[in-house]
Order: structure tokens, then C-alpha cells, then sequence
């Protein structure tokens, strides 16, 4: 009877400990995301960049263009293999960036 409550407690710490570890793994993909949207937007506004910003905001074809590339994502991270590339590729710039400057 003891040993099945020791396997329980154990069993309960070790889900608990799960359970921290991905909320941990969140909040650090979301402080990722967080720095690299705060870096790309300094550095589109930064006076060497706005300019050509600007004119891409404006041009119709490269907007039309990141329409349809925008149409492929979704924001569920497991959705499809691009979605997840996608989200790799992002986490992995936020860290570099974030551990770059931390």
C-alpha cells in the first residue's frame, strides 16, 4: 500500500514537473518572439531602413505577394510542417538575437 502512494506522489511530482517545464519553455519562446519584434521594429524605423520600408509599403505587388505568403501560416504551431519550420526559424533568430544582446 505505501510503495502505490510513494508511485503516486512520485508520478504526481514528475507531471507537475512536466507541466513547469513547458510553461517554462513557453514564456522563454514568448520572450524570443518578444525581443525579436522590439529588434525588427527598431530597426525598421531606423533612418537607413525607413525609406525603403516605406516604398515596399506602398509598392502593390510585393504586398499582394506577402498576402499570399501570410495565407500560408497559421497560428497553431503544430497546424502543418511550415508552420512549424516557420516557428523554428523565428524561435531560433529570437534566441541568437536575444542571447546576442542579453
Amino acid at each position: 500500500m505505501i510503495s502505490k502512494t510513494i508511485f503516486y506522489i512520485m508520478l504526481a511530482v514528475m507531471l507537475c514537473a512536466d507541466a513547469a517545464n513547458a510553461q517554462l519553455s513557453a514564456q522563454k519562446d514568448a520572450a524570443y518572439f518578444a525581443v525579436l519584434k522590439a529588434v525588427a521594429d527598431y530597426k525598421i524605423n531606423d533612418d537607413e531602413n525607413k525609406k525603403q520600408v516605406q516604398q515596399l509599403r506602398e509598392d502593390k505587388k510585393f504586398n499582394d505577394k506577402l498576402n499570399k505568403m501570410m495565407e500560408k501560416l497559421d497560428n497553431s504551431r503544430s497546424k502543418n510542417a511550415t508552420n512549424r519550420r516557420i516557428y523554428n526559424i523565428l524561435r531560433q533568430a529570437g534566441k541568437q538575437i536575444y542571447d546576442e544582446l542579453d
